[in-house]
């Protein structure tokens, strides 16, 4: 199963990036409106956060093989997708599509829960303003605009992210705390910010 996810039978990454958008959208969006009905209005924007917080985790079940594999080709570590499925899978075991997974959740959730909350209520607020619907331009625009704020915000994290799941079966880092204290002391605190 994770040798078709990654690759095989024609399935390309950004096919699985779009799937796991889908599952995202797809989970947020029942879960947005079961918060909405549930939560006091002066609440909204919790109920966006909360259901961002749990798209995003639905859809890293297939956003973190992906990044593993991504991010390992593009550090030269590998050829290909499938290549790289089944040497993770063989010298790592399954788990090894999974490294550091708990850093990206440490990235992609507050990403996903604050851009949701973020574009949520700059909709609502743009909407009261306009004193109509938006358009598909405008709707966009705010779409735009909460994902670069959001990205601004979560760089740190990213960085983070990044530097566990490259590492694979060599370890330079014991976990989230540590890559933080060596990177820190290694290359400064401005490595958290570079682009």
């Amino acid at each position: 199963m994770s040798v078709f996810l990654l690759g095989d039978f024609g399935v390309d990454r950004f096919s699985l990036l779009r799937r796991a958008s889908a599952v995202c959208v797809g989970v947020y969006e029942p879960t947005n409106r079961i918060f909405l009905t549930s939560f006091p209005e002066k609440f909204s924007a919790l109920a966006h956060l909360a259901a961002g917080f749990i798209g995003g985790a639905a859809s890293s079940l297939i956003r973190v093989p992906t990044e593993v594999v991504k991010q390992r080709i593009q550090m030269g570590q590998f050829t290909s997708a499938p290549v790289a499925v089944h040497l993770i899978v063989a010298k790592e075991g399954f788990k090894g599509l999974y490294a550091g997974y708990g850093s990206f959740l440490l990235r992609d959730l507050p990403f996903d829960a604050i851009q949701f909350c973020m574009y949520e209520q700059l909709r609502i607020g743009y909407k009261l303003v306009a004193r109509r619907e938006l358009n598909d331009l405008e709707t966009a625009i705010i779409g735009a605009f909460a994902g670069a704020i959001t990205g601004a915000i979560t760089t740190p994290l990213d960085v983070i992210k990044t530097r566990l799941m490259v590492q694979g079966s060599a370890k330079q880092y014991k976990g989230i705390c540590d890559c933080i204290t060596t990177v820190v002391r290694e290359e400064g605190n401005h490595v958290f910010f570079k682009v």
